[in-house]
C-alpha cells in the first residue's frame, strides 16, 4: 500500500445529519459503480465507517470519521492505483462537498 490519501470535508449540518447523508451517499455510490466494483464491505461503528473495496483485481480500504463540522476520509490505495491518487482526491472532495452541502 502507498501513503494514505486524506481528505477533510467541512460541513454545517451537525454530526447526525452529516452521518445520515453519508449513509445514503454510500448506497448511491454502490449503485452507481455496481458494474465496476466486485465487492464493497462497509462497517459503521457510531460515527466511524470502515470500507474495503475490491475492483479490477485490486483491493483498497478506507475509513471515514464524522465530526460536528467536518468529515475526515482516509483511503489506502494499492500501488497500482496510487498514480491516480490526485484524481481520486479531487473526486472525493467534490462529491463529498455536494453530498454535505447545506440545502435550504
Amino acid at each position: 500500500m502507498s501513503k494514505p490519501l486524506v481528505v477533510t470535508i467541512p460541513h454545517q449540518l451537525g454530526r447526525e445529519a452529516a452521518r445520515q447523508r453519508l449513509v445514503a451517499g454510500v448506497d448511491t455510490l454502490k449503485a452507481k459503480f455496481a458494474d465496476k466494483i466486485g465487492s464493497i464491505d462497509e462497517r459503521w461503528s457510531g460515527d466511524h465507517l470502515d470500507v474495503d473495496v475490491k475492483a479490477m483485481g485490486q483491493s483498497a480500504s478506507g475509513s471515514l470519521d464524522v465530526a460536528d463540522d467536518h468529515v475526515r476520509v482516509e483511503v489506502s490505495l494499492p500501488w497500482m492505483l496510487a498514480m491516480i491518487a490526485e484524481k481520486a482526491k479531487s473526486y472525493i472532495e467534490k462529491e463529498g462537498q455536494l453530498l454535505l452541502e447545506k440545502k435550504r
